[in-house]
């Protein structure tokens, strides 16, 4: 049977009074709890899962495939009901559907219901499209791609209203590359996760201008394209494919064509490097599947072996050295951050992350909780004062946003890779800090001073039996040890919190050291020794 898709999919709580326009529905019904998981069925990435068992022959798939489309649409008359709330939303329904007509071989003898379902959706896109433009973030690249991919769509089949939106779909895509992902391919929202929606949706979009033989997009937006995939490939750990959890991260995934794990990134950074560089990340494994789902050549050439990087359009320096990565945020904002999380260490050995960001847990929790995973304490930086860095002024908005005041560029030498980044926040604290990637040591130099009352440097470590000796933690395998040219107040392993998936939360150790007067703390993360 068809799910309930008026229904949060974890508790089952229904949204009161469905039937209500789009526009009367709260952003935070307390009656539903979070949106989010009421909307997630809704973005039908079953229909391509489905999809892919009818091209295998299983007509039983293809006939759930058409039960499940028209109970959605009985369910959720246009514009009435939860799930028209969001242009962003119906919009990945369109490209969703969409994969899964090129997946079937469908895109030029769509069926007048599912033209009419298309025609729909971009019926409630379209006039709201400037306020998602407004916001700057994956609302504009989702709605854009929707309108080229629903208005092509919808011209093929000889439906005059198609032009407009195409033609507003490709101008909007088209703008926002060159807006919102800087040139070393940071994008806007300086989050790993919200990189691989934008890098799916422009994947989305130029296989649809290929199936469709539609004229090229501008080279402008081909080269930022091919920076984000650079950047994104930089940052996954090519073993495993995690990343790291850094900035906002909901829990969406698009284009789910391979049967691989939540945080493994590789299948959107090979079809990414193949569409944009024409070549190939990584050999032979099941992220080549989304490629010949979509009859993508897997290209022959390999892309070059990832290095470090520094993205200074958006603040991030990214260090390799043999097995080990480690990844510097500092504070370098053209759009609004999310997390106050400037001069982050992220830190990675053999696809290990042991020195991790807190991620975000959810959008619609307590306070507390908000702030936690959204804060300076959830992250491997000092925080001072016991206060964020930036004054939080709303659930996705914080103010008084801090700037690098001293940055020395990334170098390198025989033994190892240096970069450096420090900040004077909005009440006179400053804090510089020095990393250096060694083959057996991580080195981080922070110099602390105009705070009040204390400073806290953090470090979150991977789960594990970790114990204290002296100033050394210490788990049989790694060595992470901190010294002061002043007197620590306090050393301790405390309890913390992560958020590795959206609306999961687990534990995990943190060391603390408390400074009371400006100082200079070194620390040293240790292996193979």
């Amino acid at each position: 049977e068809a799910p309930d898709w008026l229904a949060n999919s974890l508790t089952g709580k229904r949204m009161p009074a469905p039937e209500r326009p789009w526009w009367e529905i709260p952003d935070f019904d307390p009656a539903v709890g979070d949106i989010k998981l009421l909307w997630e069925l809704s973005r039908m990435d079953w229909v391509l899962a489905l999809a892919q068992r009818a091209r295998q022959g299983e007509q039983a798939s293809l006939d759930r495939l058409n039960d499940w489309l028209n109970d959605w649409c009985t369910v959720n008359p246009p514009y009435h009901g939860p799930n028209w709330k969001c242009g962003q939303e119906a919009s990945l329904r369109v490209m969703h559907l969409a994969m899964a007509a090129v997946v079937l071989g469908q895109t030029q003898d769509s069926t007048s219901a599912l033209c009419n379902l298309v025609h729909t959706h971009l019926q409630r896109i379209a006039p709201t499209v400037q306020y998602a433009m407004a916001q700057d973030n994956n609302h504009g690249t989702s709605e854009a791609a929707a309108l080229f991919i629903g208005g092509s769509w919808l011209a093929a089949h000889g439906r005059s209203e198609g032009e407009g939106w195409r033609r507003q779909g490709r101008r909007w895509l088209e703008d926002r590359a060159v807006r919102l992902i800087g040139p070393q391919g940071t994008f806007s929202q300086y989050s790993v996760n919200y990189h691989r929606v934008v890098l799916d949706t422009f994947a989305m979009a130029e296989v649809w201008r290929r199936q469709m033989a539609e004229p090229a997009f501008s080279e402008d937006w081909y080269a930022r394209a091919a920076a984000a995939t650079q950047w994104l490939y930089t940052m996954v750990d090519s073993a495993n494919g995690d990343a790291p959890n850094i900035g906002a991260n909901d829990g969406a995934r698009l284009l789910q064509l391979t049967d691989t794990a939540y945080r493994d990134h590789r299948p959107t950074v090979q079809l990414a490097m193949a569409l944009f560089e024409q070549r190939r990340a990584y050999e032979e494994g099941p992220w080549n599947n989304a490629l010949r789902w979509l009859d993508i050549d897997v290209p022959a050439e390999a892309a070059a072996p990832q290095g470090n990087l520094v993205a200074d359009d958006g603040g991030f320096a990214m260090l390799r050295r043999g097995s080990a990565f480690a990844l510097l945020r500092y504070p370098r904002f053209r759009f609004r951050p999310s997390q106050a999380d400037a001069l982050h260490v992220d830190f990675w050995l053999d696809g290990l992350n042991i020195l991790r960001d807190a991620g975000t847990f959810s959008y619609n929790t307590e306070p507390r909780w908000l702030k936690y995973f959204g804060g300076t304490a959830g992250h491997n930086t000092v925080q001072f004062d016991d206060r964020d860095q930036m004054p939080r002024l709303g659930r996705f908005l914080l103010g008084d946003w801090l700037k690098s005041s001293f940055l020395e560029p990334l170098s390198e030498d025989a033994k190892g890779v240096t970069v450096s980044a420090g900040y004077r926040d909005g009440q006179g604290a400053v804090h510089r800090r020095r990393i250096r990637l060694e083959s057996s040591c991580l080195r981080v130099e922070d110099e602390v001073s105009g705070f009040c009352e204390k400073a806290v440097l953090r470090w979150r470590l991977a789960p594990g039996p970790w114990r204290l000796d002296g100033a050394q933690a210490r788990d049989g395998k790694y060595t992470l040890s901190v010294e002061s040219d002043g007197e620590v107040a306090s050393l301790a392993l405390v309890e913390g919190f992560e958020s590795r998936h959206y609306m999961e939360k687990t534990s995990l150790p943190v060391l603390e050291v408390e400074a009371h007067k400006p100082c200079k703390l070194v620390t040293c993360f240790r292996w193979g020794v």
